[in-house]
């Protein structure tokens, strides 16, 4: 795993021109980094024959996307496959048992079939089962599963006290052993809930909650750990602070904003969702040139949030409210049909470069993993991978398990 890990920080670094940069920002020059068009002009060549069709397909097909990259990447596609080898084959598991049904009652699809699917893996590691510590457990529905299948204790913990009493209330309607404490994760007396029996779980515990969950986990000798992790950019720190020793002793440096690149996928919005989006970078890039011609623009303005149904009034619509919003005063006179446009070709050039970053997303995820991974496995603990679901269900998807070596 070291080996494999060192490797991919080497070839991260060797590419970092093509993964390191905002698409968004790059976008408002109208042109491809300059690095780009001096080591690799016939990706440049590739890039300007795709229509917006064509690069949304690739976006869909994770498969193709890589394939049509490695014709310029020759080694990512090797990559790929190497570490997908070592993470397990999943079988995802579709619907909840007879008697379970009841347990999901007004669960989220989506988040049903992620339960039905980690509770999967977690039965295919041999060891103990329970007791368990749920960690940032909401209501305790991952939590609601492990109790009734192993009638063993479950310990959840929760920072919001709504969250806590409706789940004990659910809890003990259901006659199931769950005890629900109300906490701070960051706060030094939550690793007081971990004992070394302890088998601690976490369903999409954010960045710095279950890197700390982690913490706790191995000095408090936790018999067993499975989580899955999400949200990596949710850190207190400006950069990532490497958990390993191997990691912490590699030259790759991730900002806080570089630890959103993995995150770009998104895969289990609608066609309605995907339209919005595209509106609002169209507008939003054609205001900034507009900006910079007629108001003086010398660098990007940010402009605030707006709610998705103001998009449908138009594009000046959209520029005469963001002007409101920071109190700048628009001429009488503007050719808002050459802004769109603007901002139309600027979000085509802005979706390809989107493409050739998204080509490194998954890598730089996995480097996350392998560094958790290798954490586990310098504090004895034997450690495992998976992708407990398929990417349609939710793109954070690695599964990560570590037993006790001394626990068999």
């Amino acid at each position: 795993m070291k080996a494999t890990f060192n490797q991919l920080t080497a070839f991260l670094l060797r590419h970092q021109n093509y993964w390191r940069f905002e698409p968004f920002l790059q976008s408002l020059c109208s042109c491809y980094p300059t690095a780009w068009q001096e080591e690799l002009p016939p990706l440049i060549d590739w890039l300007n024959t795709l229509d917006y069709q064509y690069v949304e397909a690739m976006q869909n097909d994770p498969k193709r996307h890589m394939t049509e990259l490695g014709q310029f990447f020759p080694d990512m596609m090797a990559y790929q496959q190497l570490l997908e080898q070592s993470s397990l084959t999943t079988e995802t598991v579709q619907h909840p048992l007879a008697d379970e049904a009841r347990l999901l009652t007004g669960v989220p699809g989506r988040k049903v079939a992620q339960i039905l699917a980690i509770t999967h893996e977690i039965e295919r590691q041999p060891g103990v089962k329970g007791p368990w510590v749920e960690w940032c457990s909401g209501k305790g529905y991952l939590g609601r599963l492990l109790a009734f299948r192993y009638q063993a204790p479950v310990v959840s913990f929760e920072y919001q006290q709504a969250l806590c009493d409706s789940g004990q209330v659910f809890a003990d309607q259901q006659h199931l052993p769950m005890h629900f404490v109300q906490g701070d994760a960051f706060d030094a007396s939550a690793s007081q809930l971990l004992t070394s029996h302890s088998h601690v779980v976490a369903l999409h515990a954010c960045g710095d909650l279950h890197t700390v969950m982690l913490k706790h986990a191995v000095a408090n000798g936790c018999q067993a750990i499975s989580f899955s992790p999400c949200c990596y950019h949710l850190i207190q720190a400006e950069h990532y602070q490497p958990m390993s020793l191997t990691a912490q002793q590699s030259a790759l440096l991730l900002s806080r904003n570089e630890l959103r690149i993995p995150l770009q996928e998104t895969v289990t919005g609608g066609e309605r969702v995907r339209r919005h989006r595209q509106t609002e970078m169209v507008y939003r890039l054609g205001f900034q040139a507009l900006g910079k011609d007629v108001l003086g623009f010398c660098d990007y303005e940010t402009v605030p949030s707006i709610k998705k149904s103001l998009l449908d009034s138009g594009f000046a619509h959209f520029c005469q409210w963001a002007c409101d919003q920071k109190g700048w005063v628009l001429p009488a006179s503007v050719d808002w049909h050459h802004y769109q446009r603007i901002g139309e070709q600027q979000f085509l050039l802005m979706e390809k470069l989107s493409l050739v970053q998204g080509g490194f997303r998954r890598l730089l995820e996995w480097w996350l993993i392998l560094d958790r991974m290798l954490f586990l496995e310098e504090h004895g603990y034997d450690v495992t991978v998976s992708e407990f679901c398929t990417r349609a269900t939710t793109p954070r998807n690695f599964f990560i398990q570590g037993r006790k070596r001394h626990s068999r």
